[in-house]
Formats: C-alpha cells, structure tokens, sequence
C-alpha cells in the first residue's frame, strides 16, 4: 500500500518540477536575442580552463603570486615560479619584486634574453634600491 502511495505522490508532484517545453513563435512576433552572448554572437565559455584571463590592477593578487612563485622557487621548480612571477608582472606591472624575481627565475633556466628583460623593467622600477648595482652586474654578465 504504502508503495502506491509513494508512487501516486511522485506522479503529482513530477509536473511542479518539469521544465517548460519551447515556447512557439506567432507570427509577427519579434525574435528574442539572448542577453549573454560576445560580440561574435557566441555564448560565454563555460570551461574555464581555456577561458583567456582579463587581467586588471590587482596589488592583493600579484602579491599572492609572488609568494606562490617563491614557494615554487625554493622548491627547485624554476619553470613554475618563473610562470608565477609572470602573472605577478601581469596583475602589476609596477611591482619591483615581481620583475626581479622573474628575472632571477628565467637566469636559472637559462633564458638569458628573458633575464635581461625583466632586470632591466627592475632597474627602471626600483633604480635606487641597495641591490641595483648587483643587478647591473648580473646584466653586464648577461650580455
């Protein structure tokens, strides 16, 4: 008994939760436009992982990429801290410790053309820093 019960119950409640089916179009009436489509006409991308970042002034996330960078760095990881310091320079591009990393990162892969870059973005941040004449140093090594 309490089977039919369950069951009748079931078929009364299965409408409540049944989608609409489409809806026709009389004739004349105007065609709606989806709201959330790009200027191509296509949906947003729904997977994330290909999604291309918008990159904007963000301090707070460079700065949680430059510790995570770090981390990969004292690990041995050079190629991951050295992609860490990059979206570092992304978030803010002014930020001295962001180039000066990378730059120490891409030396250790051996990407001098790369080290040299990001030095010398350094040197024209942070100029008057107590490091600046090492990092003159290690450009004229690089070269």
């Amino acid at each position: 008994m309490s089977r039919w019960f369950a069951a009748l119950l079931l078929l009364a409640v299965a409408p409540l939760f049944a989608q609409e089916g489409p809806k026709l179009k009389k004739r004349g009436e105007p065609t709606a436009v989806p709201q959330n489509v790009d200027k191509d006409g296509l949906p947003p991308e729904e997977d994330t992982s290909i999604a291309v970042p918008v990159y904007g002034f963000n301090p707070l996330q460079a700065q949680k990429e430059i510790r995570t960078g770090n981390y990969y760095f004292k690990k041995g990881s050079y190629r991951a801290a050295a992609g860490r310091f990059e979206e570092a320079t992304k978030w803010n591009g002014n930020e001295p410790e962001a180039w000066l990393r990378l730059g120490e990162a891409q030396e250790k892969l051996k990407d001098h053309k790369a080290a040299r870059a990001a030095y010398t973005k350094y040197l024209s941040l942070a100029g008057e820093s107590k490091i600046a004449d090492e990092i003159r140093k290690k450009l004229e090594k690089l070269k």
